[in-house]
């Protein structure tokens, strides 16, 4: 009897994943080019017809038990970059990428390119990496209050050949002065915990990713209402903030930030959801 061929086996892992995942294909054809070793655009245009590699069963069985694909393969993609993840920090999800659209239109208005960067949470290193390699000249600092994500981000920063142009240091906004001495910065970017307590989510989120970095307590606003008070100071003239929320959050977390005298405007994702509020500083 002939091997399985790779079209057979992504069609049977498929069916299999249709009960878990709302994109079973896609993440039986993620998982099958990690078994590979080759890109998903190759395997689909040249190894179809392929035996398919023992490993991919392992990896389906493991998908069909809830893990995230990204911690399956290590890698996700975002933006123009590649991060390697780990179950230490957050997956990061196209919407995310709303914030960096938000800072690539504000600078082409300003017409002129962002020196500093700032990421408070940074997790994998997202965000922060994401404007570097938009803007190859700025430099950038990610803040994160878990050495295990701090090191997921360095190792990013290091295989993306940013790593003389990012640091990362732990920071955690629940201390008192906690933004004393970062001084201030062309690009804010932020995405905090801001799901509540008692929020009902996915499988494979609740016990695959890290809650410290999903939950902000009964209203999911905690960690709003510890930042807002810092994100002002933080803006260099003529420079901006992009701060994800979620998408029933924009009038609350607009007020806050306006009561520490910012001018808040809210940015929709590509599925028309509220999904940013951007605070911009007047030029000096």
């Amino acid at each position: 009897m002939p091997p399985e061929t790779v079209r057979a086996a992504l069609a049977a892992a498929a069916r299999r994943l249709e009960p878990v995942s709302a994109t079973p294909r896609l993440d039986a054809e993620l998982l099958m080019a990690h078994a590979l070793g080759r890109s998903r655009d190759a395997m689909l245009l040249a190894a179809l017809d392929d035996p398919a590699p023992p490993a991919f069963a392992d990896l389906v069985a493991r998908r069909e038990a809830g893990e995230p694909v990204a911690y399956i393969t290590g890698t996700r993609a975002f933006w123009t970059i590649d991060l390697g993840v780990t179950p230490a920090v957050l997956i990061p999800r196209p919407d995310s990428e709303t914030l960096i659209e938000a800072a690539v239109d504000h600078f082409a208005r300003a017409g002129r390119a962002p020196a500093s960067v700032i990421d408070l949470g940074t997790g994998s290193g997202a965000l922060l990496l994401a404007a570097l390699a938009e803007w190859p000249e700025a430099l950038g600092l990610g803040i994160d209050r878990s050495p295990a994500a701090l090191a997921v981000a360095a190792a990013n920063a290091g295989r993306l050949g940013m790593g003389a142009r990012a640091r990362f240091a732990e920071g955690d906004w629940t201390r008192a002065g906690w933004a004393d001495a970062l001084g201030r910065f062309d690009l804010l970017l932020c995405n905090p915990p801001y799901v509540e307590s008692d929020a009902a989510l996915a499988r494979d989120v609740m016990e695959h990713e890290p809650h410290g970095a999903l939950f902000a307590g009964a209203d999911g606003l905690d960690d709003y209402r510890r930042l807002a008070p810092a994100i002002p100071r933080l803006i260099a003239p003529g420079g901006m903030a992009a701060i994800e929320i979620g998408h029933r959050q924009a009038a609350v977390v607009s007020a806050l930030l306006a009561a520490e005298g910012a001018v808040p405007t809210v940015r929709r994702d590509l599925g028309g959801r509220d999904r940013c509020i951007i605070v911009a500083a007047e030029a000096s």
